[in-house]
C-alpha cells in the first residue's frame, strides 16, 4: 500500500510581512520586532551614509559675506582711524579676545551641550522636539557647529539636501577644528543687528566698547538678540527681547558659568543710542578714504581684496595736518556766492613724496569728484616758476636785466602787462616778485618752451597734463593740473631738487598683524641745487615784498606763488615752507560740469590767487606747522648768472599796492591767462606778524577788494 509523502515544510521568511498567522487587518500590522529591526537597520544605514559622507567630503572655502572683514585705515599714526571700506562691518578677533562671559552667554542661549558633542546632539533633537510638540519653551536644534557651517558653507534655503549637507560639513569641521576655534568663527560671523557682523563690531554697535570688556549682562543681552535682531530692535520686540534675555542668564546659572546670586544681581542693559549704519564716506574724509582705495589698487590690491581680507592701511595723512585742512576751508573760504565752487587743498612733505593732507570737497557723498586729486584747473602764473627753473639751469640769473613795457609784440604775438603798464627794464628777480608778463614770455621763448615744459615734467607735474605743451603760452600756465600735482612739483623746489612722487599709503597689515606693504620712498634728483636755492630765493621774494604778500601771515619763511587766469575762471596759491609744499586751487562749474568765472565770488568782482587761495593756505600752515621747529631756506651759495646780494632783503613791515597797479598775464590776441592785481583784502596784515602772531584775518568776511588805479589803456579782454 502506498504511503502518502509528508508535506514540504515552508521556509521562514526574514521578514514577516504581511504577517503569517493573521487575517484582516491585523495581517497588515507590522510587529514590534519588525519596527525595532526597521529602526536599527535604518540606524546603521544612516550611520555608514553619514561616515562615508564625511570622509570624502571637503571643508569648502568659506562664503565671502561670512568671513568678509572691513578694511580699516588710519592716519599716520597707525592708530587714529580714518574710516573702513567694506559691506560687511566685521572685524575678526580671537578667542582670547571676547570676553568669557560673552563665550558663556553665546553657549548658554545656543547650545548648552556644546562641548560634549561632535558637530550635532541627537539629545538635543529630541529635546527640542519634544519641547516644541508639549507647547514648552521653543527651542532649535541645531548646535553652534551646524549654525556656523550653515552661515558660513551653505545658503539659507529650507531643504533635506541642504540640512543634510550641514550636518555633513558640522561633522567634518569637529575632526578638523578645535571646539574653541568653531566658537570663535561662530561668534565672527553671525549678524547682530544694528550693521555689525561679528562680536567685536557689536560690541561696539551696542555698548561702545571691545568685545574683551563685555561683562554678563552685556553678553547675555548680544547672546539674545542674534535670534531676531531686527524684531529685537522695535518697539514691539522688546518684551520678547528682555524674556530672551533672562531665558541666557538663566542658562548661564544652569551651565555654571553664574551663581544665582550673580544672576539675580545682573540689570538688563541699555544699548548706547542708534541712529542708523555709520557712513564712512560721509563729509571731507570720504576723499581720503576713496583715495586710499585707489592707491591700494595701484599698488596690486583688488577690490575683493580690500573689501573682503580686513587690512591694517596707515595712511601719510597727519590728523593734526587734516584738521587745518578742513578748519582752513570753513573758516576762509568764501560763504557768498559759492554755488559750483570747488575748492582743492593738498599737502605734501618734500623729500618724500607723502601726501599729509587733503581736502577735496566738502561731503563725498554728494560729489564724488575729488577737487584735490582729480579736478583741475588752468594754472596761471604758478606756472611761471618752471621758467625760471629752466633759465636758471641754461645760466640766465635772476639779475639778468629784461625788458617789462608794454605792450610787446614778440614773434607775432602781442603781449601786455596788466593795465598796460610798463615796468621798463626789469631784473628777472623783480619780474617773479610781480609777476610781469612781458619778460617771462620771451623769458620762455629765450631758454625754449620746450625746456619750460620739461621742466615742469622733471618737478613733478605729469606729463600727460591737459594743455602741457611747448607754446609761448605756456609760460602763462594754460596747462590744467591738479592741486595734489602742483604741490608736488613745488615740493621738489622745497627739496632742493629731489623729487619723489606722491604717495599716500605708509603701510599695509594683515588682520593678524603681518606687515603686507610698507612704503619705501624712492627719490630722483631733477635739479641742481644751487639753481633750486635761487628758485626759492626768488619765490621767497614773492612773498616777502610781491603778490604772495598774505602769505607773511604765517609768521615763518615761506616761498610760493599766486595764479590768476584770464576770465578769472581760477584761482590759486602755491607755497611751500621746507616742511611742507601745499597748492590750493579755486574754480567754479555749473550744472553741466563747464567751468565758469570766480568773479563775484565771496563778494570780490575778482578773485585772485593773493585773495581767497592764499588765506587757506596761510590757516592751513599754521595749523599743520603748528608745535614744529621753525625752519629756514638755505640761502644761495652762489647766484647763477651772477650779481645778487649775499643777505636776503628783509619782508617789509608795511604791504602796500604799487602805484601803477600789480601786472596782468595777459596776450593777445591768443592769450588765455590773466594774472589780475593781487587784491589786498582786510584779511591781509598789515605788517609782518611774529611768528607766534595769527594774520589778522576776519574769516567770515569776504574780503574787500581794492581796486586796481586806472590806467590809460585798459587790459584787452582775449
Amino acid at each position: 500500500m502506498a504511503t502518502k509523502a509528508p508535506a514540504k515544510k515552508k521556509g521562514r521568511r526574514w521578514i514577516d510581512y504581511p504577517r503569517a498567522g493573521r487575517s484582516g487587518f491585523r495581517r497588515w500590522l507590522p510587529s514590534w520586532k519588525l519596527l525595532l529591526g526597521t529602526f536599527v537597520t535604518l540606524i546603521v544605514v544612516a550611520f555608514i551614509g553619514l561616515s562615508i559622507a564625511v570622509a570624502t567630503t571637503q571643508i569648502p572655502k568659506p562664503n565671502d559675506l561670512a568671513v568678509a572683514q572691513t578694511t580699516r585705515v588710519y592716519y599716520d599714526d597707525g592708530k587714529t582711524e580714518i574710516g573702513r571700506i567694506g559691506e560687511a562691518n566685521r572685524t575678526s578677533v580671537p578667542l582670547d579676545r571676547i570676553s568669557p562671559q560673552m563665550q558663556a552667554a553665546m553657549l548658554a542661549a545656543e547650545d548648552r551641550g556644546y562641548y560634549s558633542h561632535g558637530g550635532f546632539d541627537p539629545r538635543g533633537l529630541a529635546r527640542a522636539a519634544w519641547n516644541n510638540i508639549t507647547g514648552g519653551t521653543v527651542q532649535g536644534a541645531s548646535t553652534i557647529t551646524q549654525q556656523y557651517a550653515k552661515n558660513a558653507y551653505l545658503s539659507q534655503e529650507q531643504s533635506f539636501s541642504r540640512k543634510f549637507k550641514e550636518l555633513v560639513l558640522s561633522v567634518k569641521l569637529e575632526t578638523q577644528s578645535s571646539k574653541d576655534e568653531i566658537l570663535a568663527d561662530y561668534l565672527n560671523t553671525i549678524y547682530y543687528g544694528r550693521g555689525a557682523y561679528g562680536i567685536q563690531a557689536a560690541s561696539r554697535a551696542y555698548f561702545g566698547k571691545s568685545a574683551s570688556k563685555l561683562d554678563a549682562a552685556e553678553s547675555a543681552y548680544l547672546a539674545a538678540i542674534i535670534r531676531a535682531p531686527s524684531f529685537y530692535a522695535s518697539k514691539k520686540g522688546q518684551a520678547d527681547l528682555r524674556t530672551r534675555w533672562d531665558y541666557v542668564v538663566d542658562g548661564m546659572v544652569i551651565t555654571g558659568a553664574l551663581t544665582q546670586s550673580e544672576a539675580d544681581a545682573l540689570v538688563f542693559p541699555e544699548p548706547i543710542p542708534w541712529s542708523g549704519a555709520y557712513n564712512y564716506f560721509k563729509g571731507p574724509n570720504g576723499y581720503l578714504l576713496e583715495s586710499a582705495r585707489l592707491a591700494l589698487l595701484d599698488l596690486g590690491y583688488t577690490d575683493d581684496d580690500i573689501n573682503l581680507n580686513g587690512y591694517r592701511v596707515t595712511t601719510t595723512i597727519n590728523k593734526q595736518a587734516q584738521d587745518a585742512a578742513i578748519a582752513a576751508v570753513r573758516d576762509y573760504g568764501p560763504t557768498y556766492n559759492t554755488e559750483g565752487l570747488r575748492i582743492g587743498l593738498a599737502s605734501v612733505r618734500p623729500g618724500t613724496g607723502e601726501i599729509v593732507a587733503m581736502y577735496g570737497g566738502k561731503n563725498y557723498l554728494r560729489n564724488q569728484l575729488n577737487d584735490a586729486t582729480q579736478s583741475t584747473a588752468l594754472a596761471g602764473s604758478t606756472f611761471k616758476p618752471f621758467a625760471l627753473t629752466a633759465a636758471l639751469e641754461q645760466d640766465i640769473g635772476l639779475y639778468s636785466t629784461w625788458d617789462g613795457s608794454s605792450p610787446r609784440t614778440i614773434e607775432g604775438y602781442t603781449l601786455q602787462n596788466y593795465g598796460n603798464v610798463s615796468y621798463g627794464t626789469v631784473t628777472l628777480l623783480k619780474a617773479t616778485e610781480n609777476s610781469i608778463n612781458t619778460p617771462y614770455v620771451e623769458l620762455g621763448l629765450q631758454v625754449g618752451t620746450d625746456n619750460v615744459r620739461k621742466a615742469a615734467i622733471k618737478a613733478g607735474v605729469p606729463r600727460d597734463t591737459t594743455g602741457l605743451k611747448a607754446d609761448p603760452t605756456t609760460v602763462l600756465g594754460t596747462a590744467s593740473p591738479t592741486a595734489l600735482d602742483m604741490a608736488n612739483a613745488y615740493a621738489t623746489f622745497a627739496a632742493r631738487g629731489e623729487r619723489a612722487d606722491p604717495q599716500l599709503i605708509k603701510q599695509v597689515k594683515t588682520p593678524d598683524k603681518q606687515t603686507d606693504y610698507e612704503l619705501d620712498v624712492d627719490t630722483k634728483r631733477e635739479f641742481d641745487q644751487t639753481v633750486m636755492d635761487n628758485v626759492n630765493f626768488a619765490l621767497q621774494q614773492v612773498v616777502n615784498v610781491g603778490t604772495g604778500t598774505t602769505a607773511l601771515g604765517l609768521g615763518r619763511p615761506s616761498a610760493g606763488k599766486t595764479g590768476t587766469t584770464d576770465n578769472n575762471m581760477s584761482a590759486w596759491y602755491v607755497g611751500y615752507t621746507p616742511q611742507l609744499s601745499t597748492a590750493v586751487m579755486m574754480a567754479k562749474s555749473d550744472k553741466n560740469g563747464n567751468m565758469v568765472t570766480l568773479e563775484g565770488t565771496g563778494g570780490l568782482s575778482s578773485v585772485t590767487g593773493g585773495s581767497f587761495p592764499a588765506q587757506m593756505w596761510t590757516a592751513f600752515n599754521r595749523g599743520a606747522l603748528e608745535g614744529l621747529p621753525v625752519e629756514t631756506f638755505e640761502m644761495p651759495g652762489e647766484w647763477v648768472g651772477g650779481g645778487g646780494s649775499t643777505v636776503a632783503p628783509s619782508p617789509t613791515t608795511s604791504v602796500s599796492e604799487s602805484p601803477s597797479g600789480l601786472p596782468t598775464d595777459e596776450i593777445t590776441p591768443s592769450g588765455e591767462v590773466t594774472e589780475s592785481p593781487t587784491a589786498q583784502p582786510t584779511q591781509t596784515p598789515t605788517q609782518a606778524p611774529a611768528a607766534t602772531t595769527a594774520p589778522a584775518q576776519a574769516p567770515r568776511q569776504p574780503p574787500t577788494e581794492v581796486a586796481p588805479p586806472p590806467t590809460s589803456q585798459p587790459a584787452a579782454s582775449p
